[in-house]
C-alpha cells in the first residue's frame, strides 16, 4: 500500500464538509479541528471500518505494566521482545507496577505500546498527547518515527494547533468550509526578511486592542503570553484566555517588535519575556514553553532556532 484515499461528507455524514484526504505511507498527517468536528470525523472513520486509538479501550489494570505488554505481544504475535518494548516506551522504571498505581502519563505510554503492537497499515490516533508530560510526548514522536519506518501511514486527530504542527509531517485544518493545509514555516524565512522594518529608537504609549463581546479591551504588551493566527486573524493569549483582534499576525508583528515580541513560527508571535524553556523534540522539531499557569507550549520553527538561541545568549 503506497497511500490511502478517503472521501468524506454528504449522505450519512451530515455536518461533515465534503473533502478528500490522502494518506501516504512513511508520513504522519495531522488534522486539527474543534472537538465537534473531530467527533464527526471519527464517526466517518468508524463507518469505513478504520479503528481509531482514543486510549479509552481497556487495559488490564490488575496486571503489571510488563504483564500487559507481554500479553498484547503474544496475542498479536509481535516480534519485538518485551524488554525492547519497555525501553522503547520508557516503561522499564514502572514495569513491575500494577496499572492502577501508574500515573496518567505512564498509562498513556502503555496505550501507545498496545497500539504499536496491534497496528498494521493505516493507524489513527485521537488526541494522543493531550494532558501528558514531556517525556510521553517524546515517546509518542519516537513511536511515530518507527511506524513511518515500517512503512505505514499515520493519521493524528487533534484539537490543539501546536500539537498538530508538532506531530504532523503534513498538517490540515478541518472546519465547516472544508479541509485545508496549515501553512508551515517553509516560507517563513523569506516572509520574515521581506517584512523587516526599522524599529523606532524610543517607545511610545502603546496598547493592543481586542474584542470581547461588544467591548474593546486594551492590553499592555507585557501582559500578553503570545499571539496566534486563527482563521487569518490574530488572537491574543493571556493566562489561557483568547481575545480576538481585527488585524492579521503580520500587521501586529511590526508594532510589537519594539516590546520584545518575536515571530517564532508562521502562526505564532511570542513574548520573549514569557519564555521559560526551549524544548527539543528532535533535530527538526522544537517548542517554546511559556511561563504561565497553563505552562503552554507553542511551536518554534527550525529556521528560527539559531536566532532565538543567540537572543537568549545560549551559544
Amino acid at each position: 500500500m503506497t497511500h490511502v484515499n478517503m472521501d468524506f461528507g454528504g449522505g450519512e455524514e451530515e455536518g461533515l464538509p465534503s473533502f478528500s484526504l490522502e494518506l501516504r505511507t512513511a508520513q504522519a498527517s495531522a488534522v486539527y479541528s474543534d472537538m465537534d468536528m473531530q467527533a464527526l470525523l471519527v464517526q466517518g472513520l468508524h463507518r469505513r471500518q478504520i479503528p481509531v486509538f482514543d486510549f479509552e479501550d481497556g487495559l488490564y489494570e490488575r496486571l503489571t505494566v510488563e504483564d500487559n505488554i507481554a500479553f498484547y505481544r503474544k496475542w498479536f504475535g509481535f516480534e519485538v521482545t518485551v524488554p525492547e518494548l519497555l525501553v522503547l516506551f520508557e516503561l522499564q522504571g514502572c514495569a513491575e507496577r500494577p496499572l492502577r498505581k501508574c500515573s496518567e502519563s505512564e498509562l498513556r505510554r502503555v496505550h501507545y505500546a498496545k497500539a504499536y503492537i496491534r497496528s498494521s497499515g493505516l493507524i489513527v490516533f485521537r488526541e494522543p498527547v493531550q494532558g501528558v508530560d514531556v517525556l510521553t510526548i517524546r515517546v509518542f514522536l519516537r513511536m511515530l518515527g518507527r511506524i513511518k519506518e515500517r512503512p505505514a501511514a499515520a493519521l493524528v486527530l487533534l484539537s490543539n494547533l501546536e500539537h498538530a504542527l508538532l506531530l504532523g509531517d503534513l498538517s490540515y485544518k478541518l472546519q465547516p468550509s472544508g479541509l485545508r493545509p496549515i501553512e508551515t514555516d517553509e516560507e517563513e524565512a523569506a516572509l520574515s526578511d521581506a517584512g523587516k522594518t526599522d524599529v523606532p529608537a524610543s517607545a511610545r504609549l502603546f496598547r493592543i486592542p481586542a474584542k470581547v463581546d461588544d467591548k474593546m479591551i486594551l492590553f499592555d504588551p507585557p501582559e500578553i503570553d503570545y499571539i496566534e493566527s486563527q482563521d487569518g486573524k490574530a488572537a491574543i493569549i493571556v493566562d489561557g484566555e483568547t481575545y480576538m483582534m481585527d488585524c492579521t499576525l503580520a500587521e501586529i508583528e511590526k508594532k510589537l517588535e519594539l516590546y520584545g515580541f518575536y515571530r517564532c513560527h508562521r502562526s505564532y508571535i511570542v513574548n520573549l519575556q514569557k519564555v521559560r524553556e526551549i524544548i527539543t523534540w528532535s533535530k527538526n522539531a522544537y517548542s517554546l514553553r511559556i511561563d504561565n499557569k497553563q505552562q503552554s507550549t507553542i511551536p518554534l520553527s527550525r529556521s528560527k532556532i539559531q536566532d532565538i538561541q543567540e537572543r537568549f545568549s545560549l551559544e
